[in-house]
C-alpha cells in the first residue's frame, strides 16, 4: 500500500525535515516515518500499521501536502493495510486509564478547562453563560496564555511600532523628513506590558463577574475525572464532571543549539526586548521569525533570515510572498533560502553559526543573537492525559472529532494541540463548540476554512483554497488578480507593491479561496473568508459596491477581473465556458 500524508488542516507544500526510517525497516503502528515543518508547528507523520518499508519516495528538502505519497508499505496483513486516511474519519482512540484518583477534589467543577489561552478562557466563558459550574486552571500568573502575554497581543503591540518608524523612513522619498529616533527600550517594553496588562486584567474581571474560578499552578491529570495543580509547592486537587483540554504549544526546542546561552532566544525572549543586537540572526523564515524580524529590523538590528525551503513563509503562495520578499531585501543584511543550520559554538564575541545551502556549500559568520523560530510543538505530553485515558500520539497531539471530544466521552481538547493550524482564532471557535457540547448543544466545528496572516510589512494573508495547492491536489480553479498598482488608495499611501488575488470554481464562479498581499492585508482577508462561508460567487463581489477610494475595492476589482467586466484596467481575455 502507499502511504499518504493525512489531513494536516490548512497548510500545503510543508517542507520534509527528516526521513525517519529507510528502506527496509520494520515498522509497528503509529511509528514516526516523517517530520513535517510549517510554519508553526513540526509534526510527525505516523505509519498507519506495522510493515515493512519497501520504497521511500520523498527526501529531505522536498515538500509534502495531504494525499502526498511518501512511502510505499507492506503490512503485516490485510486487515492492517487500510489507507492511511482510514483513521482519521474513525472516532478517537482512548488508552486504558492509568491514573487511580478519584472521589471529591479540592476544587469541583461541572466543567473544568486546563489553559487559559483564548480558545481556553472563551471555552470557560461560554460554559458559565449557559449556566455550567467552571473552573479554569492556569500555570502562569495572569490569564490569556501564550496569545495574551508572549505572543499575538505583545508583537503587534511591538508591529505597530514599527511601523511607524518605517512609515517615518518611508515618508523621506516623498518630501517629509524626519530625525532618526531615539529608541527608549524600557518606555517601549512599558507600553507593551501596558497592552498586555489592559487585556490580561479584563479577563480577570470577566472571569470574577461569571464566577468562573480560577485555580494557579501546573495541571496534570491523576484520573479520568481528577485534575492536580502545583504552584510553588501547594498541592490543589480539581474534580470534574466534564473537561476541556486547553494546554497549547510551546517553542520548538532544536537539540544542537546553545539553548543555556542567553544569546539565543525564542519568540518568548525576542517579545522581552532585552537590548537591540548590532547583528541578528532568524532561524526560520516562517510567520513568526518574519514578524519579530520586522520589530528588530525598524529597531536598528542587522537582520539576516535563514529558512530551509526555497521561499520564506512556505504555506504561502509564492506570487503573494514575493512583494514582501522584494521590500525585506532591501531592507535585511541576508535572506538565505534553501539554507539549513548545522551547528553553532558560543564564543565570546557572539555566535558562530555554520550554514550548508542546497549545493552543499559550508559557510560561518557571527552574531550578536539569534532568534529560533522553527516552530511549535504542541503540550499534550506534558499533563499526563494517559492517566485520564486520553490518547496522546508521538508528536504531542490529541484527537477530536467534530465535536472536540476525545477518545474520552467527557473530555474534550481544542486549540494547538487538536493539530494545525495552529492559531488562536481556530481554537476561540473549537472553544466555544466544546463548551456547547458540554452544555448538551448539538453543536459541530464545521468552519469551511481558517485565515492566515502574517502581519509582516506588508502583510500577507490567505484562506480557502491556495493555488498551490489547487494545482498540488488537482483541484479545478479560475483566478482573478488585481495588482495594487492600479488601486488610487495603495498609490495615494506609497504602498503599491501589494496584489489581490482570488480563486474561482469555473463550473459555477464561486469563491474557494484568497490570497492578499500589502498594508492591512489581514483585515481586508475577511471579506474574502466571509464570500467562501456565505458561498458567494464573483457577481456578488463585483456587484457590491465598495467605498471608494479604499484598499477593500481589490476585492471587488480581483472579482470583475475574473469576470472580464473590470474597467480600471484593460480586462484580461476569458476562456469560453
Amino acid at each position: 500500500m502507499d502511504i499518504q500524508v493525512p489531513d494536516i488542516g490548512d497548510f500545503t507544500d510543508i517542507p520534509v525535515v527528516s526521513v525517519l526510517v529507510s528502506v527496509g525497516d520494520t515498522v509497528a503502528a503509529e511509528d514516526p516515518l516523517i517530520e513535517l515543518e510549517s510554519d508553526k508547528a513540526t509534526m510527525e507523520v505516523p505509519s498507519p500499521a506495522a510493515g515493512v518499508i519497501k520504497e521511500i519516495k520523498v527526501a529531505e528538502g522536498d515538500t509534502v501536502s495531504m494525499g502526498t505519497v511518501i512511502m510505499v508499505f507492506e503490512g503485516a496483513g490485510a486487515e492492517e493495510a487500510a489507507p492511511a486516511e482510514a483513521p482519521a474519519a474513525a472516532p478517537p482512540a482512548a488508552v486504558a486509564a492509568t491514573g487511580t484518583a478519584s472521589g471529591a477534589g479540592d476544587v469541583h467543577g461541572e466543567v473544568v478547562v486546563l489553559g487559559s489561552g483564548p480558545g481556553g478562557y472563551t471555552a470557560a466563558f461560554r460554559a458559565a453563560d449557559l449556566g455550567k459550574k467552571v473552573v479554569l486552571i492556569e500555570k502562569n500568573p495572569t490569564l490569556g496564555g501564550v496569545c495574551l502575554n508572549v505572543g499575538c497581543i505583545p508583537s503587534k503591540a511591538l508591529l505597530h511600532v514599527a511601523k511607524v518608524i518605517t512609515e517615518a523612513e518611508d515618508m523621506g522619498a516623498h518630501g517629509v523628513s524626519f530625525a532618526k529616533p531615539k529608541i527608549d527600550l524600557d518606555e517601549l517594553r512599558s507600553f507593551k506590558d501596558s497592552v498586555v496588562g489592559q487585556l490580561t486584567g479584563g479577563l480577570t474581571g470577566l472571569a470574577k463577574a461569571r464566577k468562573v474560578t480560577t485555580v494557579k499552578g501546573t495541571g496534570k491529570f491523576t484520573g479520568p475525572n481528577m485534575i492536580e495543580v502545583v504552584e510553588d509547592g501547594k498541592v490543589t486537587t480539581v474534580s470534574f464532571d466534564q473537561c476541556i483540554i486547553a494546554a497549547g504549544s510551546e517553542p520548538v526546542h532544536l537539540p544542537f543549539l546553545p539553548h543555556d546561552d542567553e544569546r539565543v532566544i525564542d519568540s518568548t525572549g525576542a517579545l522581552e526586548l532585552k537590548d537591540i543586537p548590532k547583528r541578528m540572526l532568524v532561524l526560520g523564515g516562517g510567520i513568526i521569525g518574519l514578524e519579530m524580524a520586522c520589530v528588530y529590523d525598524a529597531l536598528g538590528s542587522k537582520v539576516t533570515i535563514v529558512e530551509l525551503m526555497d521561499q520564506i513563509i512556505p504555506g504561502a503562495d509564492k506570487d503573494i510572498v514575493k512583494p514582501l520578499h522584494s521590500r525585506i531585501k532591501g531592507r535585511y543584511e541576508n535572506i538565505l533560502l534553501k539554507t539549513k543550520v548545522t551547528a553553532m559554538e558560543a564564543q565570546k564575541k557572539g555566535l558562530k553559526v555554520t550554514f550548508e545551502d542546497a549545493k552543499g556549500e559550508v559557510t560561518t559568520d557571527t552574531f550578536d543573537k539569534v532568534l529560533v523560530a522553527v516552530g511549535r510543538t504542541p503540550n499534550g505530553k506534558k499533563i499526563d492525559a494517559e492517566k485520564a485515558g486520553v490518547a496522546v500520539d508521538e508528536r504531542g497531539f490529541i484527537a477530536v472529532d467534530g465535536q472536540q471530544r476525545t477518545g474520552v466521552n467527557h473530555i474534550f481538547a481544542i486549540g494547538d494541540l487538536v493539530g494545525q493550524p495552529m492559531l488562536a482564532h481556530k481554537a476561540v471557535h473549537e472553544g466555544k463548540v466544546a463548551a456547547e457540547v458540554c452544555a448538551g448543544h448539538k453543536r459541530h466545528f464545521d468552519a469551511k476554512l481558517i485565515p492566515s496572516v502574517a502581519y509582516t510589512d506588508p502583510e500577507v494573508a490567505w484562506c480557502g483554497v491556495t493555488e498551490t495547492e489547487a494545482k498540488a491536489k488537482g483541484i479545478k480553479y479560475e483566478k482573478g488578480v488585481f495588482p495594487w498598482a492600479a488601486s488610487g488608495k495603495a498609490l495615494s499611501n506609497g504602498r503599491s507593491e501589494g496584489m489581490t488575488k482570488l480563486l474561482f470554481d469555473p463550473e459555477d464562479q464561486r469563491v474557494i479561496g484568497g490570497c492578499i498581499v500589502g498594508v492591512n492585508a489581514g483585515d481586508l482577508i475577511a471579506e474574502v473568508g466571509l464570500a467562501i462561508e456565505m458561498g458567494a460567487d464573483a457577481v456578488d463581489l463585483g456587484h457590491t459596491i465598495h467605498a471608494h477610494p479604499t484598499l477593500s475595492e481589490t476585492v471587488n476589482f480581483a472579482a470583475e477581473m475574473f469576470e472580464g467586466t473590470i474597467t480600471d484596467l484593460m480586462p484580461p481575455k476569458k476562456k469560453k465556458r
